[in-house]
């Protein structure tokens, strides 16, 4: 009995003792002050001497270094605390994608100019004065593909461009290989009704068709999601914490300046809890995102391969030769099927049979486009480089949502093992880890999250996020949906997807070579005894004697 009693006075002297070191330390408020003004708040709103806690509304009471306002001041201060780490992160985010969409959009573009200003220099110097005075077809051509790659669909119908573009071409060659007879508006509508029976330029036209339209449904897919990763990001960081948020950050952060214990960090499970509270809306975001990134990857894969923009674009002078080359050598079967269908055309009375070799002659040869030859553009680099890069950029930046609470609970933030904050006291967190996500923070031990109630603005994202990722898929197929562009044009409208008989799922179908050594055109002789009439016969032989000449001027021809 007396061992017993012995023992119960020493615990009691033992209690007594700590109570009284804690107390002391309250009664000391040095290191608060001084902790308290390096924040920038006013040192006198500290008190010199531990207070009565009861008016605080956040932190525990009972003696306490900390006044009301003192704590509303610090609220504020864990609200800015709490959301910097997780500013800088999307900041970071949305400049690496931002840099990324002007990389690429600046390439496509570069692309673009370059393979216009490439036809250009080589029809000149082959074609001559021939080709300056229908330049205005090709800059319109290449005008089109640039407002297709901004606007898609909604300004641009790829598929009637492109036959309106070989229709054209078709008529004005049509025009310079019968230049003996003269043809009304409506006999060369009749000729433009006739371009997809009659196939002037072989199998070319459906071939670049299929190319220009998987390629460029891509590229301008693949950017449009470039844009759209900073947008959400930006959106999303705009979304403000809630005073339930604000509340766990002051306790989590703050509540040990109150008790003395300024250098005391919280328990790692503690933040976890907190940030998965603070940001259940965002980690909502993920499944959207991660299934965005893959469908982006997914898209980046086709750029590299059938849907590479830069091997379509790269050789287009010499395809629109080689069909030209193609006419040239079909244009006696042509013209009989032509006259067949539409009529015989009447002789031009104009028609000059004395025209010069001088006028019409050229030399030079053409030279076939070698796959290998990889350009390097925009900035010095090519969409290899530029994929690959992107491509790791996207990989990295799966699950960003959902692991924001990891990233930022690390490091110096927090105090490893057991002598951390746990919202009361220096101890162990007991709580176990919520998962991430609203529906998971009805069981939030230091966050009250309202689970019925989620936030407009990030609800609107995940929604474009999924709106995107089905673009992104049937890009991916070569079907191209219109979408709504900053810069012109309003989306919706479904467009071609390039694919025709034989079906374009096929990728060997996706690319074509040019014949290794295309030989000089072929030009048919006509024999003179076929004419009805021996004096028309002169006449048409000279002509088309003659027009051979002129043929020499769409020759390919090297650049």
């Amino acid at each position: 009995m007396k061992t017993l009693l012995v023992l119960c006075v020493v615990c009691t002297l033992v209690v007594l003792s700590v109570s009284g070191t804690a107390e002391q330390k309250l009664k000391n408020c040095n290191e608060v002050r001084a902790a308290y003004s390096s924040k920038g708040f006013n040192v006198n709103d500290v008190p010199n001497k531990g207070i009565n806690g009861a008016p605080l509304k956040v932190c525990p009471q009972g003696f306490s270094c900390c006044t009301v306002e003192m704590e509303e001041k610090l609220s504020q201060q864990s609200h800015t605390e709490i959301k910097a780490p997780v500013s800088r992160l999307s900041t970071n985010l949305q400049s690496t994608f931002k840099q990324r969409h002007d990389h690429f959009d600046k390439f496509f573009r570069e692309l673009l100019r370059n393979a216009e200003v490439s036809l250009h220099s080589m029809f000149v110097r082959t074609y001559g004065m021939m080709y300056v005075q229908n330049a205005e077809l090709f800059k319109n051509f290449f005008e089109a593909l640039t407002r297709y790659y901004v606007s898609g669909s909604a300004a641009v119908n790829l598929d009637s461009m492109l036959s309106d573009f070989w229709a054209d071409l078709l008529e004005r060659m049509f025009r310079l290989v019968n230049v003996q007879y003269e043809f009304s508006d409506a006999y060369m509508e009749c000729v433009s009704r006739h371009t997809d029976q009659l196939q002037p330029f072989g199998d070319v036209p459906r071939k670049l068709r299929i190319q220009l339209t998987r390629a460029f449904v891509a590229a301008r897919t693949f950017v449009r999601g470039l844009a759209l990763m900073p947008e959400v990001v930006n959106k999303v960081s705009t979304v403000s914490a809630s005073p339930s948020c604000v509340r766990a950050a002051m306790k989590m952060l703050y509540c040990p300046y109150c008790s003395g214990q300024v250098a005391l960090k919280p328990c790692q499970n503690y933040c976890l809890n907190v940030l998965r509270g603070c940001l259940a809306n965002q980690a909502d975001l993920d499944t959207e995102w991660n299934n965005f990134l893959d469908a982006m990857l997914s898209l980046a894969e086709r750029l590299e391969g059938p849907f590479n923009f830069e091997s379509v674009m790269d050789p287009i002078d010499v395809k629109i030769s080689e069909a030209i080359m193609n006419m040239q050598e079909n244009s006696m079967q042509v013209s009989q099927k032509v006259f067949q269908g539409c009529g015989q055309p009447k002789t031009s009375m104009a028609f000059r049979s004395t025209r010069s070799v001088k006028e019409t002659g050229f030399t030079g040869r053409f030279r076939p486009y070698s796959p290998d030859a990889r350009p390097t553009t925009a900035a010095g680099t090519s969409l290899d480089r530029l994929t690959n890069d992107v491509k790791k950029k996207l990989k990295h930046a799966k699950k960003f949502w959902s692991t924001l609470p990891e990233t930022v609970c690390a490091g110096e933030r927090i105090a490893p093992g057991d002598e951390c904050w746990n919202g009361t006291a220096k101890s162990r967190y007991e709580s176990d880890v919520i998962g991430n996500g609203l529906a998971n923070q009805v069981s939030n031990p230091d966050v009250d999250v309202d689970i019925t109630k989620p936030d407009i603005v990030i609800r609107s994202q995940i929604a474009a996020l999924r709106e995107m990722t089905s673009w992104l898929k049937a890009a991916h197929s070569g079907n191209d949906i219109s979408i709504d562009n900053d810069e012109d044009g309003s989306g919706g409208e479904e467009s071609g997807s390039g694919c025709d008989s034989p079906p374009c799922d096929t990728d060997q179908d996706i690319y074509f070579s040019t014949p290794p050594n295309p030989g000089k055109p072929r030009v048919n002789q006509v024999v003179v005894d076929r004419r009805p009439s021996a004096a028309v016969a002169s006449q048409g032989s000279m002509a088309l004697a003659l027009c051979g000449l002129a043929l020499a001027l769409l020759a390919p021809h090297l650049r």
